[in-house]
């Protein structure tokens, strides 16, 4: 299966489209491969793309002084980039970051701007693929406030187990608000 087949399977499932509107959104993608360790978005740029990921690991992480916080991970098969400076054209707050080497289809904005517009359809999948990002995002907001340490290492590992292998701990402890010791300590002793 090629990566657009990979794409229109995973659009699909979030809201099918039109055999016009999947030609016209299929064309408008472009592959991009990137190094390791390479910023794809910085803060106080806008975002420009709206990434899938083919292959590789991304994260997108805040800067406070000398101190990252790790917001989210991206890998295959999902979406990519900052996506409220994508769709609001602000600067970002985020940097996007491959943390592997990365095989990305991208649409530019404009790209896909265009294509809400001529396709409601395509508006429609918009829609609803934020309406499920926004679900995830309140659902981690509850665990960041409530779950104690322990907890938040579990969900982590019962939602992805493979992370651990994808992913440096110190972004992983990062992600789920504790120091790298913290984390390494929870991995000793948790039992799945």
């Amino acid at each position: 299966m090629n990566y657009l087949d990979k794409l229109k399977e995973q659009v699909f499932l979030i809201y099918p489209l039109d055999d016009s509107a999947w030609d016209d959104l299929a064309n408008s993608w472009e592959l991009v491969e990137y190094k390791r360790k390479q910023l794809l978005t910085r803060e106080g740029e806008v975002e420009k793309y709206l990434y899938w990921v083919a292959s590789g690991v991304q994260r997108a992480y805040y800067l406070h002084g000398d101190k990252e916080a790790t917001l989210v991970f991206s890998y295959e098969p999902s979406f990519s980039g900052v996506i409220d400076s994508f769709f609001t054209r602000t600067p970002s707050k985020y940097y996007l970051e491959t943390l592997t080497t990365s095989i990305l289809l991208r649409i530019h904005y404009s790209d896909l701007e265009q294509l809400m517009r001529k396709h409601r359809c395509i508006e429609a999948w918009i829609l609803k693929a934020l309406t499920f990002v926004l679900q995830g995002t309140l659902q981690r907001q509850v665990e960041l406030m409530s779950f104690t340490a322990e907890e938040k290492f579990i969900t982590l590992l019962k939602r992805s187990p493979h992370v651990l292998n994808l992913i440096p701990h110190k972004y992983l402890a990062s992600y789920i608000g504790v120091d790298p010791a913290t984390f390494s300590k929870l991995l000793g002793s948790v039992k799945l």
